[in-house]
Formats: C-alpha cells, structure tokens, sequence
C-alpha cells in the first residue's frame, strides 16, 4: 500500500462518524481505512480524520471530488496525509544521563 492513499480530512462537522466518511469516500474507490479524531478525553470530534483509500489513483481523484464539497454542513478539505517522522527515541525519558 502507498503512503500517499492516506488522506487528510479537516473541517469535520462535530456530527460526521466514521461510517459517513467511509460512505463519502466509498464512491472513489475502495476505502481500506477510516478514522475520525476524537478527544481522548470528552470523546467529542476534533473536527479532523484520515481515510485511506486502496491506491494513489483513487486517492487523487477523492481529493478532486471531495476538497471543498459540504458534508454534514461543512465545506471539508481533503488533501494527502503528511506522514509524520518516528524518531527511534519515541517513548523514553528523553535524557543523556
């Protein structure tokens, strides 16, 4: 699977799940996975996911349908997901004792 089949979803309405992000994608193609951020503590929307879809073609023509069409009442943006560096430290106490 390419990295660049993962998109970015921003502006969420506060009321769009998951299952209504896999419906909206579903029609570019073959939606492999689906998350929308949620506070880990309210369990409210942060108003921003990540869809990937099967391909980059796919991935390319959601971005070109979606970016800027209204879901739930809200115009969302839809770009590809910039994917973070892992840093081979992740988790430790950060200090050179």
């Amino acid at each position: 699977m390419s990295t660049s089949s993962k998109l970015f979803v921003g502006n969420l309405s506060w009321h769009t799940t998951d299952d209504s992000l896999r419906d909206a994608f579903g029609a570019y193609g073959h939606v492999t996975d689906v998350i929308v951020m949620r506070d880990r503590d309210t369990g409210r929307s942060r108003g921003f996911g990540f869809v990937t879809l099967d391909n980059q073609t796919d991935a390319e023509k959601a971005i070109e349908q979606l970016n800027g069409v209204e879901l739930d009442g809200r115009a969302i943006k839809v770009n590809l997901a910039i994917q973070r560096e892992r840093s081979e430290r992740s988790g430790g106490y950060g200090g050179n004792y």
